[in-house]
């Protein structure tokens, strides 16, 4: 019996034709496909969707926990509209970056335009301790002072604590070709302290004092809220993408 059934098989393949394949309507595929050949295209075809499906669920993940982190900030601490303007200065607060700007004009001549940055260090305090830390935050901010078309600008480099400004030096710029190596003149703790008084008041004549300060950290404060949201919403925007 088993010889008759090789018998019956060679005879079977001898006379099919190699040049005519018969397509099975049910799979698609012509009869003679090799087999091991089909399951492995079916085993390929079959990791390909379980790997979309997993990257679909991670990616599901994602957004989800985006978009709770989103609502939460929006629901338990919201920013707030932010002041476009703080005394005679006008404010831009340029959406998606670190810094702020402060424009006024002062006299006839002086264009004043300040450039502070979102809190950029902290400093511990002397309540603080080993098990329960506490800090003040600081923003830098650089204010330049130019006298109607010339080119020479005075650079006043400044640090913001909670309720005060302090001035940390003072330079003065020809404009966008000065050199890195020029004299940027001594720190301002090393000038004479009437100078330094009468330097602060040359500031505050201008708006530029401890109230500054106060605005500054509460404006930060809000804006980094802002900025924060803002950034979860681009990168959620960005994971949605196909």
């Amino acid at each position: 019996m088993a010889r008759f059934v090789r018998c019956l098989r060679r005879t079977l393949f001898s006379n099919s034709s190699p040049s005519i394949a018969y397509r099975s309507p049910r799979i698609g595929l012509p009869s003679n496909q090799n087999p091991k050949f089909l399951i492995s295209r079916r085993c390929l075809s079959s990791g390909s969707y379980v790997s979309e499906m997993q990257k679909s669920a991670f990616q599901g993940n994602i957004l989800r926990l985006i978009r709770n982190e989103i609502e939460y900030e929006l629901d338990h601490s919201p920013p707030l509209q932010p002041p476009d303007s703080f005394g005679p200065f006008t404010v831009d607060e340029r959406p998606g970056e670190q810094w702020i700007s402060l424009k006024r004009k002062f006299g006839d001549k002086e264009d004043i335009k300040i450039e502070a940055t979102m809190f950029d260090r902290s400093v511990p305090t002397s309540k603080s301790t080993k098990t329960e830390p506490d800090y003040i935050l600081h923003i830098t901010f650089i204010v330049n002072i130019s006298k109607g078309g010339a080119s020479e600008v005075l650079e006043i480099m400044c640090s913001a604590w909670p309720d005060t400004i302090e001035i940390s030096k003072l330079c003065i710029r020809k404009g966008i070709n000065t050199s890195a190596s020029s004299y940027g003149g001594p720190e301002f703790e090393e000038l004479d302290d009437q100078l330094q008084d009468a330097l602060y008041q040359f500031l505050e004549e201008r708006g530029i004092s401890d109230e500054l300060a106060v605005f500054l950290h509460r404006y930060m404060k809000n804006k980094g809220k802002a900025e924060y949201v803002r950034w979860m919403e681009s990168v959620k925007s960005y994971v949605e993408q196909k």
